[in-house]
């Protein structure tokens, strides 16, 4: 899906207006989003803090996105130059994305830890896999402190590693998600 019909979904998403005392609303403010290849011959590290996305608890409706290109950190520029072009082919398929339903019931209003659960499509390289990813939340004084990891197959993405560096580019990706949401 191109990127400006995916910018414009998570947008509209969000553009239902609802009575002044009922919003339930929570923008990101701040995030970072890292991954990690952890493979025989080599460590691949990158992040991004430009992870978009907004929840509504009273819908339990949550979108989040973040374009490929943003990531850095690479081991080289020839790295994120590979990442781009060859894996992710970023020009096709600019963002990573992932929305659907919250699973368990959740006050953002009191202080606390809570555990939930978001059931939704995970979508990057142009294919969407429905996902059940935990995330610990931790609201204080009114922001909501979101974190999540997981794990990402490549091949379930039709993302292919090539046989020469196949020891180079582990098959399986770990995804570490932070970020910081406060209310609309």
């Amino acid at each position: 899906m191109p990127f400006k019909l995916l910018t414009l979904l998570l947008v509209s998403f969000f553009f239902i207006i609802e009575p002044a005392g009922s919003q339930t609303l929570y923008s990101i403010t701040k995030s970072f989003v890292s991954f990690h290849s952890d493979a025989p011959l080599e460590l691949i590290s990158a992040s991004s803090k430009e992870l978009k996305g907004k929840i509504d608890i009273n819908k339990k409706e949550f979108a989040f996105l973040v374009k490929i290109s943003s990531f850095t950190g690479f081991n080289s520029p020839l790295q994120k130059e590979h990442f781009n072009e060859n894996y992710l082919e970023s020009s096709l398929f600019p963002a990573a994305s992932f929305s659907g339903k919250i699973i368990e019931d959740i006050d953002l209003s009191a202080d606390g830890m809570y555990t939930l659960r978001a059931k939704g499509n995970f979508t990057i390289h142009g294919i969407s896999q429905e996902r059940i990813i935990k995330s610990i939340i931790e609201v204080k004084n009114g922001l909501v402190n979101l974190k999540a990891n997981f794990t990402v197959m490549l091949a379930e993405h039709n993302i292919s590693i090539p046989k020469v560096v196949h020891e180079k580019l582990a098959s399986e990706i770990k995804v570490e998600v932070t970020a910081v949401l406060s209310k609309q």
